[in-house]
């Protein structure tokens, strides 16, 4: 049989081979039940994982608990820790083409994409947390308060400290940048960890670790386990976890919220998002198609921050129309392995059934076709074309739910007032963004509920920024120095004068 790994490097084929978990300094292969991981792009057998069971994941937690308490990371200088972080740098850049290449074939995310988003993403936050990991949030682990005379005349220092062994579950479209966020800020922070990826995603993140394991970390400071729901659920409610930082969708989300609870454990989600993207009136179509459909469709639309409700005024909707008829019929949906590819496969087949289900309910429920094709795609592999409907208003279930895949929704409005309350009428908070003229853009973007708004298409997402949203898209934040803090817990210690 064909199997993926034929387009894969020798190198590549070896770094997602099992022994698939790693705890307390040693691989080890999961004893809990076989998964073969299908290639999205072709629906061929990449490779094969076990997951961990019971005892292999309490192991682990209490690997990361020993290693803490125990000091053997947390009590190492700031500069020791940035200076094996920076370690940990080059040795991702040395591996760069082969993490490429597992990334491509684990999650379907088009070569000339994965590069930039997956990998260069990875490497930046890496990096930014090797250089916070000398300095500490805002540039400070220790400050002193101003002396205070009132009442006893007192001095005080503000005191930063690891917040413990933490438990990190990532979701599988951003296996990299996601690890990133999570082991990059825990290890800055002098924090051990576990972590769990996505079993849709869990072959990248072994490759990773693979990676990782050439530090020569002390035991039992970063582990990882495979597993599904229950590996999640022990993660969350183990009292030796002091931290559960979770990516993935809010209904999990909250699971996750719930399981911590009795243990009053430290909990943040980076949730889901069904973002607005707000085009003023009089905007240059032409100009700003791109970036707009873009942010729709890359990564087959399988990102948190996808702008998938499109805004358009009202007058203005035969205009956008061409336009987006003319960009859809040129992006080139197929092999990730080819550089002019712009949208790859999803996941896997059950994601790609839970997409045209919702497509399928817009269409019966009155939505109609405003670019792209609802065709079925010939390719082998799980494609879906990608799609804008119109014809819905914000309050459908399409407009309301995320849908995690290449489709879209334009809503038509007549103010810019109107626009905003639409954009604002979510549950979630997480991204937005506004096309216009660069200075009334962000006046509107001021009235934006969401963790993050560009303009025009913004940049990058940045490593020194926070990432995270209002409402149901999540509690707390990643990435920058409001993720970093998440890591901590601050002492006050104060004295008599």
């Amino acid at each position: 049989m064909t199997t993926a790994t034929d387009r894969l490097s020798a190198a590549s084929r070896a770094a997602i081979a099992s022994p698939d978990c790693y705890i307390d300094g040693r691989w080890e292969t999961g004893r809990g039940p076989a998964t073969t991981k299908l290639d999205p792009s072709t629906g061929a057998p990449l490779g094969e994982f076990h997951t961990a069971d019971r005892e292999q994941v309490e192991r682990a937690i209490a690997a990361a608990r020993r290693s803490f308490d125990s000091g053997v990371w947390s009590r190492r200088s700031p500069a020791e820790r940035s200076e094996v972080m920076f370690r940990l740098l080059d040795l991702l850049r040395e591996d760069y083409e082969l993490l490429t290449e597992v990334v491509v074939a684990d999650v379907g995310t088009p070569i000339s994409f994965a590069r930039p988003m997956q990998l260069d993403g990875a490497l930046a936050n890496f990096e930014w947390f090797a250089r916070a990991a000398a300095t500490g949030p805002d540039g400070w682990f220790e400050k002193g308060l101003p002396v205070d005379m009132e009442g006893l005349p007192s001095a005080s220092s503000l005191i930063r400290q690891p917040a413990g062994a933490v438990g990190a579950i990532t979701a599988y479209n951003f296996p990299f940048t996601i690890a990133a966020w999570k082991l990059g800020g825990a290890l800055a922070a002098g924090c051990s960890v576990v972590l769990l990826p996505s079993p849709r995603a869990a072959l990248s993140t072994v490759a990773l670790f693979r990676t990782i394991e050439k530090l020569d970390l002390p035991e039992g400071v970063v582990n990882l386990v495979l597993g599904d729901e229950e590996a999640g659920r022990l993660l969350s409610t183990d009292p030796a976890v002091d931290l559960v930082t979770f990516t993935g969708s809010a209904a999990v989300g909250a699971k996750v919220m719930g399981q911590a609870a009795p243990s009053l454990k430290k909990v943040v989600l980076e949730l889901g998002g069904k973002s607005a993207n707000l085009l003023l009136p009089g905007v240059d179509f032409a100009g700003i198609i791109s970036p707009v459909i873009d942010r729709l469709v890359t990564n087959a639309g399988q990102r948190c921050g996808a702008t998938s409700r499109i805004l358009v005024q009202r007058e203005e909707l035969d205009d956008f129309r061409r336009e987006a008829e003319r960009y859809f019929g040129s992006l080139k949906v197929g092999d990730p392995w080819e550089e002019d590819t712009k949208v790859g496969a999803l996941i896997d087949e059950r994601h790609r059934e839970s997409v045209r289900a919702y497509v399928d309910r817009a269409l019966a429920e009155g939505a109609e076709v405003l670019a792209g094709s609802t065709e079925e795609n010939p390719l082998p592999g799980f494609y879906l074309n990608p799609l804008l409907l119109i014809g819905l208003d914000n309050g459908s279930e399409f407009a309301q739910e995320e849908q995690f895949g290449p489709v879209g929704l334009v809503i038509p409005y007549d103010t810019v007032d109107e626009a905003v309350s639409i954009a604002n009428d979510s549950r979630y908070g997480l991204n937005a963004n506004v096309c216009g003229e660069t200075l009334p853009a962000i006046e509107v973007a001021r009235r934006i509920n969401a963790g993050t708004v560009t303009i025009n298409g913004g940049g990058r997402i940045r490593p020194d920024a926070p990432w995270g949203g209002y409402g149901q898209s999540g509690v707390g934040r990643e990435a920058g120095n409001e993720g970093f803090r998440e890591f901590f817990e601050i002492k006050h210690v104060q004295w008599p004068l």
